[in-house]
């Protein structure tokens, strides 16, 4: 090959080798591959699921506000403490996360997020939320409260 003619088929090679790196499509991750993320859920969504008990209920408030009211079934993991390794693992139902604002579990469900992977959901607007909707709430009893002990 000529050197005019090398210099041209080695240009045209870098110009499509190049083009091919800048391709967007080219660096999107397979579509079937989840992704790790957060994601809220309203009061309305909650109760439909907590109705059908299709889910693990993790309250990561204090136990304090934990006993002075929560979601019925709910478990106490406060988020000063929280280890995502112990939240149970329930294939036959989904883990929920929630607080009193939504500010704590979001901070927990990115800790799950971040061990398992996957889509983890919390309640949105937290307990208040729940509460305003006038959905059903549980507390301790004054001999069960752990303020008493």
């Amino acid at each position: 090959m000529s050197p005019p003619r090398l210099a041209g088929a080695l240009m045209a090679a870098l110009l499509a080798t190049g083009c091919a790196a800048t391709d967007p499509s080219a660096a999107r991750p397979a579509a079937s591959a989840p992704q790790a993320r957060v994601v809220t859920l309203t009061a309305t969504q909650l109760k439909a699921l907590v109705d059908s008990g299709q889910v693990v209920l993790i309250d990561v408030r204090t136990p304090y506000e934990f006993a002075d009211g929560r979601i019925a079934g709910a478990l106490n993991m406060p988020l000063t403490h929280f280890d995502a390794a112990a939240v149970p693992v329930d294939r036959t139902r989904e883990v929920i996360l929630y607080c009193g604002t939504s500010r704590r579990s979001q901070q927990a469900a990115e800790r799950l997020v971040a061990l398992r992977g996957g889509v983890v959901r919390h309640l949105e607007g937290g307990f208040g939320a729940w509460t305003a909707a006038g959905y059903p709430t549980i507390a301790n009893q004054p001999a069960d409260d752990p303020r008493r002990r």
